[in-house]
């Protein structure tokens, strides 16, 4: 019976269990006790897998080598860049993502840190804890300016959220959606006026060579003083050591993040120390539905691929490929 390992955090359970066992595979969750950001330690779990429903690990070509059965690395969440993406379409084996099911979440999760922070929290939770009963004021987030870079499907959520809140919504976007701007006035603006004018700016750009750290020393420079910076999409957009900096200068006035440079986030960082800066751990798409969805598509992904099928919308890879076989070898 062909194998399916569940990697991704909280694939334990769900729909795709079912959906898959009635399609014939065995369906296996890696041990939780095993750290399987190293390769070492997850490949004897994977070795014999016919497909895995993967979360943000790295699939290296070192992996990916001791893996000779593999077919799909099915991604939970949009994002896929620790896909060894090249190795893959070496080895024919496809990359999918779950597009659509998880932006509401995130959106959701975006707008949470953003509260969180502008309200000083962890700050005013970790005074009470210890006893020390402070009063003091912060800026009101209606009214004030949320910049937003990258208008896909999350970036649209989150401003239509900010809109709620009484926000100013600015973004830059490329290739906008101009009728939805119109409908939700939205502003549209260079990344460079974004930033300077922002009270908030936060992040929904895809992980790409040309994204990498394009937070950096001298875009945080171009931020408005006591500004906050929120990152709920990939942890490589944003360069740690000068985000610290901004944020022990004073220049930034606090951030939220869910994605770091290393996952999970190291014990020696700065960061868990700042009591300016909310964190969570790589999350933001995770609701009760999205989980729900996510976990039904990349099983239904997996079992079209198995019939012959090419759902096109969820693959990432393979481009111009017409004669992918199932049975073929990896």
């Amino acid at each position: 019976m062909p194998k399916v390992v569940c990697t991704a955090l909280s694939s334990g359970s769900g729909p795709h269990f079912d959906i898959l066992q009635k399609a014939g595979f065995e369906v296996v969750e890696v041990r939780r006790d095993v750290d399987i950001y190293q390769a070492a330690n997850l490949l004897p779990a994977v070795r014999d897998c016919v497909a895995v429903i993967a979360g943000s690990e790295p699939w290296t070509e070192e992996l990916l080598a001791g893996c000779p059965q593999l077919r799909v690395i099915a991604r939970t969440g949009v994002g896929f860049d620790a896909v060894d993406v090249a190795a893959c379409n070496k080895r024919r084996v496809v990359v999918a993502t779950t597009p659509g099911v998880n932006h509401h979440a995130v959106a959701e999760h975006t707008i949470a840190l953003l509260m969180g922070v502008a309200r000083l929290f962890p700050s005013r939770d970790h005074f009470v804890r210890t006893c020390d009963w402070q009063r003091f004021s912060s800026p009101r987030v209606m009214g004030r300016t949320i910049g937003i870079v990258g208008l896909g499907r999350i970036g649209r959520a989150v401003a239509t959220r900010a809109v709620g809140l009484g926000m100013r919504v600015v973004a830059y976007e490329p290739y906008p959606q101009r009728e939805f701007c119109e409908q939700w006035n939205v502003e549209l603006a260079s990344f460079e006026d974004l930033l300077s004018q922002s009270d908030y700016v936060t992040l929904h750009l895809p992980m790409m060579a040309e994204t990498k750290h394009v937070m950096n020393a001298k875009t945080f420079a171009k931020m408005k003083q006591g500004s906050i910076l929120i990152n709920t999409a990939r942890g490589l957009l944003v360069d740690e050591p000068a985000l610290i900096e901004a944020l022990k200068s004073g220049h930034l006035s606090g951030a939220g993040l869910d994605v770091f440079e290393v996952e999970p986030l190291p014990s020696t960082s700065p960061l868990l120390k700042m009591h300016n800066v909310l964190l969570s751990g790589h999350l933001a798409g995770l609701d009760d539905e999205s989980q729900r969805d996510t976990l039904t598509m990349c099983a239904d992904t997996i079992i079209s691929l198995s019939k012959g099928g090419w759902p096109t919308e969820a693959i990432r890879n393979l481009a111009g490929v017409t004669d992918w076989k199932w049975s073929e070898k990896g």
